[in-house]
C-alpha cells in the first residue's frame, strides 16, 4: 500500500521557488512628461481650466517621471470623446480596447519570458494574469492561453482589480503553487492599461487627478518553479517568503470603483504617512527569524507609488540614497504601472547587477525585499534571496 505521506511528498518540489525569467513590454505610443499636461488639458478639451491646469503641471513637475508609455493616442480619444469626459458613461468603450488589448500587452512580455528561459511552452502547468484593467469572461488568462498556444490543460488564475500591490500577491501565489507541485513551472503575467481610468480633469476630484500624472501602460511576465534543472534552466531571484497585510487605519486611504464613467480612484488619506509608519513592522515580521535587522543590508524593490511615498520610507528607515535607486530609475523611466512595477524592478536590478559585475542578482547581496503598496491600504511582503551571477 502506498501511505498519503508517501504521495503528499511525492506531489510536493524539494526546494524554494525562483523566478527562471523576466520578460517586460510597453505600447509603442510614449508620453514624455514634460509636455504632457497642454497634451492633457486640450485633448480634453478643458484649456479653459487655466489654474488647474497649473496645478496639474507641478504635480507632473514633482512626479520624478521623464516619460510614460500608453495605449491611448490623440486618434483613439478624438475616435472616443467621452473617454476625454470626467463623467460621461463610456464604460463600453473602454471595456472594449482592455478586453483586447490587455492579453496582448501580456502576450509580448510573456513570449520574451519564455524565450528567456529557454524551454518549451508546453513545460507551462500553471498560469496567472493580474489586471487593474477591464473584466470580462472568459477572462485575460483564458485568452492569453490562446494567443500564447499553451496546453488547455494549464492550471489557469485570474486576478482582477487588485491595484498596485498585486506585483507581491502574484509573487505569493507562484511560490505556492511552485513548491506544492512538482515540477510545475507557473508563467506570471501583470498586464496594465490606463484606458480604463483616463479622464478629463475636475475641480471637484484632485486625487483622480494625481493618478492622471502618475500612472501608465506597462506588462511584465515571469516564469516561476523549484528545483530548476541547472542544465537548461538559470534562477534569477529565490522566493523565499511572501506574506499580506492590511494597515491599521487605513480604511478608504486608497479606493477604486468601476462604474459607467469606467474605474475611479479616491485617495483620501496620508498614503506615504501611512505606509511609511507601518512599514518597519512588515519588515522585522518577514526578516527576524532570518536574523536581520540592518535594513541597509537589503537590496530594495518597493512599488513606485509616487515619488513621496519613496522618499517617507527612505527617510522612516534611514535608507542610503542608492537602496531605491532600480525602483527610482523605473519610475522616472515608465510611470506608476500599477501591479507590473515590481516585476519591471526585478529586471532592471538583475540587468544593473550582470552590468556593474556586482556578484549576484541583488545588487550584490544575498537578502533582499519586495513591497508591493495598494487599495486596501494592502501591503505585499516578499523575501527575496539574491542568485551569484
Amino acid at each position: 500500500m502506498v501511505s498519503l505521506d508517501s504521495i503528499r511528498k511525492a506531489q510536493r518540489a524539494s526546494g524554494t521557488a525562483a523566478i527562471l525569467a523576466i520578460g517586460t513590454a510597453t505600447p509603442p505610443n510614449a508620453v514624455d512628461q514634460g509636455t504632457y499636461p497642454d497634451y492633457y488639458f486640450r485633448i480634453t478639451n478643458c484649456e479653459h481650466m487655466r489654474e488647474l491646469k497649473e496645478k496639474f503641471k507641478r504635480m507632473c513637475d514633482k512626479s520624478m517621471i521623464k516619460k510614460r508609455h500608453m495605449y491611448l493616442t490623440e486618434e483613439i480619444l478624438k475616435q472616443h470623446p467621452n473617454i476625454c469626459d470626467h463623467k460621461a458613461p463610456s464604460l463600453d468603450d473602454r471595456q472594449a480596447m482592455v478586453v483586447t488589448e490587455v492579453p496582448k500587452l501580456g502576450r509580448d512580455a510573456a513570449v520574451r519570458a519564455i524565450k528567456e528561459w529557454g524551454q518549451p511552452k508546453s513545460r507551462i502547468t500553471h498560469l496567472i494574469f493580474c489586471t487593474t484593467s477591464g473584466v470580462d469572461m472568459p477572462g485575460a488568462d483564458y485568452q492569453l492561453t490562446k494567443l500564447l498556444g499553451l496546453r488547455p490543460s494549464v492550471g489557469r488564475f485570474m486576478l482582477y482589480q487588485q491595484g498596485c500591490f498585486a506585483g507581491g500577491t502574484v509573487l505569493r501565489l507562484a511560490k505556492a503553487l511552485a513548491e506544492n507541485h512538482r515540477g510545475a513551472r507557473v508563467l506570471v503575467v501583470c498586464s496594465e492599461i490606463t484606458a480604463v481610468t483616463f479622464r478629463g480633469p475636475s475641480e471637484d476630484h484632485l486625487d483622480s487627478l494625481v493618478g492622471q500624472a502618475l500612472f501608465a501602460d506597462g506588462a511584465a511576465a515571469l516564469i516561476v518553479g523549484a528545483d530548476p534543472d541547472t542544465t537548461v534552466e538559470r534562477p534569477i531571484f529565490e522566493i523565499v517568503s511572501a506574506s499580506q497585510t492590511i494597515l491599521p487605519d487605513s480604511d478608504g486611504a486608497i479606493d477604486g470603483h468601476l462604474t459607467e464613467a469606467g474605474l475611479t480612484f479616491h485617495l483620501l488619506k496620508d498614503v506615504p504617512g501611512l505606509i511609511s509608519k507601518n512599514i518597519e513592522h512588515s519588515l522585522v515580521g518577514a526578516f527576524q527569524p532570518l536574523g536581520i535587522s540592518d535594513w541597509n543590508s537589503l537590496f530594495w524593490i518597493a512599488h513606485p507609488g509616487g515619488p513621496a511615498i519613496l522618499d517617507q520610507v527612505e527617510s522612516k528607515l534611514g535608507l542610503e540614497p542608492t537602496k531605491l535607486s532600480s525602483t527610482r530609475h523605473v519610475l522616472r523611466e515608465f510611470g506608476n504601472m500599477s501591479s507590473a512595477c515590481v516585476l519591471f524592478i526585478l529586471d532592471e536590478m538583475r540587468r544593473r547587477s550582470a552590468e556593474e559585475g556586482l556578484g549576484t542578482t541583488g545588487e550584490g547581496l544575498e537578502w533582499g525585499v519586495l513591497f508591493g503598496f495598494g487599495p486596501g491600504l494592502t501591503v505585499e511582503t516578499v523575501v527575496l534571496h539574491g542568485v551569484p551571477i
